[in-house]
């Protein structure tokens, strides 16, 4: 931002304020006053006969310009519309061809989720009646291992009153 100075390079004489409209009142009465006797600024001769004409001539159309459009851009915008296309196609087909959906991909706490928040109208005891338990061993429940967070996380989400189960880190 500039500085602003205080100090005012412009100066007036000290009495000219008071004696201004005094000078101008004189010289006005003044004979010797130079005034010009024509005007500063003169029409060239005729102009306002043909004003009209020359305004109306200015606001005719003319013929515009016309730009000639590519004919060939028709068929690049076509062309690329179906190159786009293609590839769209062969990327969705190349995608579906890659993933191959198996029952190990989808992990336990998904199907889980599903049989919570999907009324089958199955209950717990019909669905282990289903189950094979042929393939099934002992040792594939206790190998897991239950950390103590997923235990407090399975209390509290599956109890009313998770704070009434005084449970206490000394005991």
């Amino acid at each position: 931002m500039k500085k602003i100075y205080k100090k005012n390079p412009f100066k007036t004489p000290d009495t000219y304020f008071e004696e201004f409209s005094d000078s101008l009142s004189t010289r006005l009465r003044e004979e010797s006053v130079k005034l010009p006797k024509k005007g500063g600024f003169a029409l060239p001769d005729g102009y306002l006969d043909g004003l009209h004409s020359s305004i109306q001539e200015k606001l005719e159309p003319k013929g515009t310009k016309v730009v000639p459009l590519n004919p060939y851009r028709r068929y690049y915008l076509a062309a690329a519309s179906i190159a786009a296309l293609m590839l769209m196609i062969i990327g969705i087909n190349w995608n579906i061809t890659k993933q191959n959906a198996s029952w190990e991909d989808i992990a336990n706490t998904d199907i889980e989720n599903y049989f919570e928040n999907n009324a089958i109208g199955l209950s717990s005891y019909e669905i282990a009646e289903v189950i094979a338990v042929d393939g099934l061993e002992i040792s594939n429940f206790l190998d897991s291992q239950l950390s103590e967070e997923h235990i407090l996380d399975y209390l509290n989400e599956r109890t009313d009153d998770y704070e009434e189960l005084n449970l206490e880190e000394d005991e």
